[in-house]
């Protein structure tokens, strides 16, 4: 490689200001590196290029995470919401979680300002279009103009915009997301340094005018009350006073898409591309599910600065023709404008099994990768590994070990273990059923679990740990309260009776009266306010779950410890598969290919079953290099 004379130098260089390239960027700039944050557009930074929401089932837990560890997501999320909901409230409390319907614009304009004003932070709007490497170690990227920038790690944050296509019927156009210039030449030099490139396509549906929407007859769905922020040190009240509104497709909308269907980008075989099994189109859903007689769709503002409302549910990429009738069948739609059409969008992605737990490159010293370039779907998904790719480039900067968050402590630890061992052949989204303790994994203890953490890696603040401080001395002074003895009176018999629970002969411990099946900690509340006087409900709840699941949370902390034995076992990267005798033809390949860095890893590969996670165990043993 020739020698190249650089313009500028930084730290570090973070490619794309999406939600994983803000977080990356921000982490890197707290910890006190000097970081150039480059975008296509700075007025895409943060956008929210499909759903004005953050949050929703298992994302909450992410964005909850991110917050924990010192991220900014769930900050930006409290401070421009519209609407507030906690889902799954009618389940258990390990998939309770939080989605915002935020306001897009001001989303973008607070999170900007945020990053604007880091001292360590510069931020270009610029294409970068090489990525340069001497002897596979990160020295450095070159602009679109010409200008080289020198860094001693990158970050690779490129959201949906490598090589991407808008397609709408027929109609194709290189083009980034809502108008936005695509990056073209960066593929090219991803591929110069080892990676694969897949492609895989999301969608968005179309913005009607609401102007032109009767919402008269449709429901209303509107936020909730007295429920926690996404982030834990965020005590400001929440308004929740901005309805959304629910309504249906219909027989006549699916007969609309069936007789149109040829004419489906999806279906005529001009998307290539893999979409999302967890997010499809509506003609898909039409297709796969041909007995529904209807589809349930939610009216949800866009912000408000703007008429515009985002329709859930109802992606497509159906020619524009076809797209009004579909959405001019649907009740409360029969007149609605169409102000920006729905479309389909193809992109370039790397095999996320080429990537270490750290999401460094396993072909560049200093190269790594966030968000939807691994193969995820989701701004959560890709803030989570925006915050893990940033605190690990600079630990890789100082020298240190990386962070690595297991599968026992995060979900974002799940969500990065799925993605480089077992990877992904389609855009992945994170849900609930993927975390094996999910009872442990809970979104009200995310701070309990994480702030340690990031307070160690040095993201979180003097003044949020003391709030994390706080909130822990708080519930420890509940959790004492549990011992407290409830005599046998007639007012304990009053609380047993309305409960409908059976008289005991002698006084109970509260935390006996919570093992009841029908007794809340709310319950003894009533009956005995001065017990919990000055308890926050928050708080009160997280105890109320810790003993009503007491049984299930130590028996998931027994499996963790299994676990971690398991994790602690470190595979040499040196290693030769072909050498440990009785591997299987098919656990040797693939762990030749992913090398796994500990046998826990190893154990959770396609096709290494636990007979060779065994054989590799005593070959470990006796392993000399």
């Amino acid at each position: 490689m020739k020698k190249i004379n650089f313009d500028d130098s930084f730290d570090a260089v973070v490619i794309g200001a999406g939600h994983a390239g803000c977080e990356s960027a921000l982490a890197l700039a707290r910890l006190g590196k000097k970081t150039c944050l480059t975008t296509i557009s700075l007025d895409a930074i943060a956008f929210l290029a499909c759903n004005p929401s953050i949050g929703g089932t298992a994302k909450g837990h992410l964005v909850c995470e991110i917050d924990a560890l010192g991220g900014e997501m769930g900050k930006n999320a409290d401070a421009t919401m519209l609407q507030l909901r906690m889902l799954n409230q009618g389940k258990g409390p390990a998939v309770h979680s939080l989605r915002a319907q935020v306001d897009k614009n001001k989303y973008h304009e607070r999170m900007k300002k945020v990053l604007e004003e880091n001292e360590n932070i510069t931020i270009k709007q610029a294409e970068i279009v090489e990525i340069y490497a001497e002897n596979n170690k990160i020295v450095g990227v070159r602009t679109a103009l010409g200008e080289n920038l020198s860094a001693k790690v990158v970050v690779v944050a490129t959201g949906v915009y490598l090589k991407s296509q808008i397609i709408i019927g027929n109609y194709m156009k290189d083009s980034g997301p809502n108008g936005y210039a695509r990056a073209e030449e960066l593929s090219d030099s991803l591929i110069k340094l080892g990676h694969e490139l897949r492609r895989f396509k999301t969608g968005t549906p179309a913005r009607l005018n609401s102007r032109t929407i009767d919402f008269s007859d449709l429901e209303i769905q509107g936020g909730e009350k007295n429920i926690q922020h996404f982030s834990f040190d965020n005590t400001e009240e929440i308004l929740n006073d901005y309805p959304c509104y629910v309504t249906y497709t219909n027989l006549t909308t699916h007969k609309i898409i069936r007789d149109n269907i040829h004419r489906a980008p999806l279906y005529s075989g001009l998307i290539h591309g893999i979409g999302p099994r967890y997010c499809p189109s509506i003609e898909d859903k039409v297709v796969r599910f041909p007995d529904r007689e209807r589809h349930q769709l939610f009216l949800e503002p866009e912000a408000l600065s703007t008429n515009e409302i985002y329709v859930q549910g109802c992606s497509t990429s159906l020619p524009f023709d076809v797209q009004k009738q579909i959405y001019h069948s649907i009740k409360g739609l029969e007149n609605a404008q169409i102000m920006r059409y729905a479309y389909a969008i193809e992109y370039d992605a790397i095999d996320s099994q080429t990537l270490k737990a750290s999401l460094e490159s396993k072909f560049v010293d200093g190269l790594f990768f966030a968000g939807q370039i691994n193969g995820t779907s989701g701004y959560e998904e890709a803030a989570a590994q925006g915050i893990i790719a940033g605190i690990n480039a600079n630990q890789k900067l100082d020298n240190k070990e990386p962070l690595v968050l297991g599968r026992e402590q995060s979900y974002i630890g799940v969500l990065i273990d799925d993605l480089i061992t077992k990877g992904t052949n389609e855009p992945y989204r994170m849900m609930t059923s993927r975390a094996e303790f999910r009872l442990v994994l809970r979104q009200d203890n995310a701070d309990e679990r994480l702030t340690p953490i990031g307070r160690t890696i040095g993201l979180v603040t003097d003044e949020k740990y003391q709030k994390f401080m706080q909130k822990r001395e708080k519930l420890q002074k509940i959790r004492e309260k549990l011992a407290i003895l409830i005599k046998k009176d007639e007012k304990l018999i009053n609380l047993l009776t309305e409960c409908g629970e059976s008289i005991p002969d002698s006084s109970m411990r509260i935390k006996d009266l919570l093992k009841r099946n029908n007794i809340t900690i709310f319950d003894i509340k009533k009956h005995y306010p001065e017990i919990f006087e000055g308890d926050e409900d928050m708080f009160l709840d997280i105890i109320n779950t810790e003993v009503k699941y007491e049984g299930y949370i130590n028996q998931q902390k027994d499996e963790i410890e299994k676990l971690r034995k398991q994790e602690q076992t470190k595979i040499p990267e040196e290693i030769d598969y072909d050498k440990v005798k009785s591997l299987r033809i098919e656990a040797r390949q693939k762990l030749s290919k992913i090398r796994p860095e500990t046998l826990g890893m190893a154990s959770r590969i396609s096709g290494v079953s636990p007979a060779d996670i065994t054989v590799l165990s005593i070959y470990l043993k006796s392993y000399k290099g």
